[in-house]
């Protein structure tokens, strides 16, 4: 399925659908360049989770982790991860077990650690206006706006 949002506030709303309907488990893999909406897709997927922390791009933290919602967020950052030998190195597989969703951005660094991952691609088409493609997920069946 496609979206086209104009602002951050729209971009945040398709994250919080999805949100609203992301079984436990799931895995996120974003692809998108450097400001493309990533982070804030995810502040929206949180929302719709049902967490109101202040969420950030884990950049140098390299994994954020929200509690409060319906399901435990796990946030991620593969920017500097040289392969998915390092995602195994921070302990992935604990995180996937921990019946939460996992958000990865920078996919494409790990990609063969995240077979049966949604992919949510994000594409800057202007200033504020993105094209988002989510793939993958039987779950999907049920989203909309």
């Amino acid at each position: 399925m496609i979206f086209t949002t104009n602002s951050p506030a729209e971009t945040e709303a398709v994250g919080a659908a999805l949100g609203r309907i992301v079984p436990a488990g799931t895995v996120l893999a974003y692809r998108g360049d450097l400001g493309a909406g990533k982070t804030a897709f995810t502040r929206g997927l949180a929302r719709g989770l049902g967490c109101h922390e202040l969420v950030t791009s884990p950049t140098y933290t390299i994994v954020n982790e929200y509690l409060g919602g319906r399901l435990p967020l796990f946030h991620f950052d593969m920017y500097r991860l040289a392969s998915s030998e390092d995602l195994w190195d921070i302990g992935w597989e604990d995180y996937l077990d921990r019946g939460g969703v996992c958000a990865v951005e920078w996919s494409e660094n790990v990609a063969d650690a995240l077979e049966g991952a949604v992919t949510i691609s994000i594409e800057k088409l202007g200033e504020f206006t993105r094209r988002i493609t989510i793939e993958g997920g039987e779950f999907l069946a049920d989203f909309s706006l």
